[in-house]
């Protein structure tokens, strides 16, 4: 269906473009917006504009922040020698909302997966080798989906800091088979972090 004006398609399209927004949607919400104030919507739309042009990646960890250091590498009451590694930004949300982890995190930017030309170089593995090499890190916690990729990635890890003396645990399987870290609730995830495993525990099953 052909739209009144240009300027509301234009505006549909670009709703329409996020993932899971279909055209309908797109419709409301831009029509939703023509009701607001200019001024509320210039808010609406420079939100976005300084978060893709102010948002940046930690130094240290790779989770996002608007300064070199992310606020949880900033926290000096946090545990140095506990790192936890996750995939992305949105699994440090879901391991915080537990409150069972003082430690750090490290953000991956995904997990190996062959099928979707993801490899090892293309995550920020180089870097975890790096800090794991300092010394300071006495337990990695692998804390990645328990998928078919988490599990491959998991164990690539596992080869790539075994020369180092330190601790590598993974999540207790509390966490289904197949699930993503970020749609696990609280208790189930906060139960598997307490109660994680020696990682070389899980190569025998």
């Amino acid at each position: 269906m052909d739209l009144p004006s240009s300027l509301l398609d234009q505006a549909v399209e670009q709703f329409a473009s996020l993932p899971g927004i279909g055209r309908k949607t797109a419709l409301r919400l831009a029509l939703h917006l023509l009701k607001q104030s200019p001024e509320e919507v210039s808010a609406f739309g420079n939100a976005f504009i300084r978060m893709r042009n102010e948002v940046q990646f930690c130094s240290r960890c790779h989770n996002l922040c608007e300064t070199e250091l992310c606020s949880i590498c900033r926290n000096p009451k946090r545990e140095v020698a506990l790192l936890c590694v996750v995939e992305d930004m949105r699994d440090i949300i879901a391991v915080e909302n537990t409150q069972q982890f003082k430690g750090f995190y490290h953000v991956l930017g995904g997990v190996i997966s062959p099928m979707d030309g993801v490899g090892p170089n293309d995550l920020q593995i180089e870097s975890l080798v790096n800090r794991v090499a300092e010394g300071e890190i006495k337990e990695v916690i692998l804390a990645l989906s328990t998928t078919m990729e988490g599990d491959t990635t998991n164990f690539y890890l596992y080869k790539k800091l075994a020369p180092f003396e330190v601790n590598i645990t993974t999540i207790a399987r509390g966490v289904a088979i197949g699930d993503e870290l970020e749609y696990t609730d609280e208790v189930t995830l906060g139960r598997s972090i307490l109660h994680r495993t020696p990682y070389e525990a899980t190569l025998s099953r």
